[in-house]
Formats: C-alpha cells, structure tokens, sequence
C-alpha cells in the first residue's frame, strides 16, 4: 500500500485537527465518515482500507483524529468524551455534506452514537464496530481496584501499560467524570437508523455482551449483529475487512 498523502487541518474547538478525504463522483448514495477508537489515529488498518473502498466505488469518505490523538494538535491526557465529540461534531459539520453512513470503532462507536442523536437528520445509517458506548463507567472503571480508583480520583491520573502501544495508557479523572456526563446505556437510546453491529466473541476489550446491551436498547427496527466467533476486538483480519464492506455495501 502505498504512503497515504499528507494530512490537512482545521480549527477545531479544542486545536488544529488533523484530517483525510476524498469527495465522491457517486451521486445519491451517502459519504462515510470514520469515527476511530481510544488512542488511534486515522492511519488504521480499518481506516486505510475504508478509504479505498470509498475511492474505489467514487464515495465521499472522511477519517480525522480527535484531540491529543495522532496528527491532531493536543495531549492525550487533556482529552475526555466529551471533548473527543466536540472535535467528531466539529468534522462533521465543516467537512461533510449531506446524508452520511457513520463507521464507529470502539470508542468511536460512543462517539458515532451521540453524532446521530446530535445530527439525526443527516445521519443515514451506522456501522458500530466491537462498540464501547459507556466504556469508562461499565468496563474501566469496574477493572479498577480500589487502589487504582484512589489513585485516579486523588492524584488525578493513572498510568498502566497499553496492550495497544508501547507508550504506557494513561487515565485521568477528567475522563471518568466526563465520560458519566455523556452516558447512554442508561435506557431507551432513540437512534432509528439502520444500525449494523460487528463484534468479535474473542474481544478481550469490549466483550460481546456489551454490544448486545447497547443493541438491545436502540430504538431502531433495524439492527443486524454480525458476530464472529474467533474475532478479536480489532476485527482487522482480511475476512473481517470482506465482512465490513459486505455490510456497508449492503446499506
């Protein structure tokens, strides 16, 4: 594959955000917007290979970093939920027009989530992928000790190695107090788009009940689980990636 072409940017609300995308010669269908996962950048395998379906079928496609993520302006640990969707929400109205297929990763699926409540009008449909609404209160902070939670909560951060990175995962209170302020899986999430949800059963990270919980409670009347048996959370083997774009091209 080759180097994918320099970024550009724009002012977001929290600095300069770094940002891919392509306009599409493809009239009627809508664009794809790529929502990336805690501590990833656009550079993804999932992300790379978005792009060129999109290209490859004339679609419009836009992939971005949060704040304090990849070539985004920012620190990692200034970031929150909250945050992270002011940036999302910011790309998405000043770089995209029109209906548009949200392809959320992670935590980019709890970001994707309150797009659609935010902007329901131009949000066609959803692609959840190994989805982590709520993450900070339903999954983080349980595999916390007691310890660890004094720690976040007194000092105001935490360090603990990264099965992601070779730099160590840092956790701040900013996080968990922010991430209470945008939860969803508290009942009835009012999102009526078609939804698809992708979900490895061997996902370490977001186990596959998670994603049952959250699908169980979109108001949606279409929502198709795809789960994989041997999948893992990235989901980016060569079959995960045929299954993602069956699916999109499906909608």
């Amino acid at each position: 594959m080759s180097a994918p072409a320099p970024a550009s940017h724009f002012d977001g609300p929290h600095g300069r955000l770094a940002f891919r995308r392509r306009s599409g010669a493809s009239a009627g269908e809508p664009g794809i917007v790529w929502l990336g996962g805690f501590r990833s950048d656009m550079l993804g395998t999932k992300a790379e290979f978005l792009y060129q379906w999109a290209a490859d079928r004339g679609r419009p496609f836009l992939r971005f970093d949060y704040s304090g993520h990849g070539e985004s302006d920012g620190a990692f640990e200034d970031g929150s939920i909250g945050a992270w969707f002011e940036d999302a929400l910011a790309a998405f109205d000043n770089l995209t027009e029109g209906p548009q297929i949200l392809v959320g990763s992670s935590m980019g699926g709890w970001i994707a989530a309150l797009l659609a409540l935010k902007r329901p009008e131009r949000v066609a449909a959803i692609v959840f992928i190994a989805p982590a609404p709520d993450f900070t209160e339903r999954l983080m902070w349980p595999s916390f000790t007691e310890e660890q939670r004094r720690t976040i909560m007194e000092e105001g951060r935490l360090e603990q190695p990264s099965d992601y990175s070779d730099e160590p995962e840092v956790i701040t209170a900013k996080l968990i107090e922010d991430g209470r302020k945008h939860l969803l899986m508290t009942g009835s999430v009012p999102i009526r788009v078609p939804v698809r949800i992708l979900q490895g059963m061997r996902d370490d990270a977001v186990p596959y009940a998670h994603a049952l919980a959250f699908a169980e409670m979109l108001e949606s009347a279409d929502v198709e689980i795809l789960m994989t048996p041997h999948g893992d959370h990235r989901l980016s083997t060569e079959a995960d990636l045929e299954r993602l774009a069956a699916v999109l091209s499906s909608l």
